[in-house]
């Protein structure tokens, strides 16, 4: 029981942060990202998996926090709250715990279509590379190529406007 205590206090110290980042990346919701990182740890204590790398883990805890992610996005809930749009300047000042959010660039990339904004996310803002991106989103790597281009093509439109 020891040793299962301290790696779970190991991975939630490792993987923390990351997963509430790539939380808030998807949902645009301090609140909603913090439900979607419990209910992380909670799947990775209940499957308690052993993985072949780190990567490996690293991947799967990514691809369990936007699968989480889409599953709120597409329940009834979140259809009847309010949108991304309604959010004032003030309100996204207040995400403390996410510092890179006060930055413009960023939420221009959280403006973007899912495809584009995932893969962005992922490389500039995570240090992902193609491979583990691809692996992360389980899509082919020529795939992520192709929306990192067009998704930098959208963010180049969107903040020319």
């Amino acid at each position: 029981m020891g040793e299962t205590k301290e790696r779970l206090e190991q991975i939630f110290r490792d993987y923390y942060q990351l997963i509430y980042r790539v939380a808030f990346s998807q949902v645009k919701n301090h609140a909603d990202a913090e439900d979607i990182t419990q209910e992380v740890f909670l799947k990775i204590i209940r499957h308690d998996m052993r993985y072949q790398s780190m990567e490996h883990e690293r991947a799967w805890i990514v691809r369990v926090t936007i699968n989480l992610c889409r599953d709120l996005l597409k329940s009834k809930w979140h259809k009847t709250s309010v949108s991304m749009e309604e959010v004032s300047e003030a309100q996204r000042g207040s995400c403390e715990n996410f510092t890179e959010i006060q930055d413009d660039m960023m939420w221009a990339v959280l403006q973007l279509p899912e495809k584009y904004r995932n893969c962005l996310y992922l490389f500039y803002y995570e240090d992902y590379s193609i491979k583990e991106i691809a692996q992360s989103l389980e899509m082919p790597e020529n795939t992520v190529k192709t929306n990192l281009k067009r998704g930098r093509q959208a963010l180049k439109e969107f903040l020319e406007k």
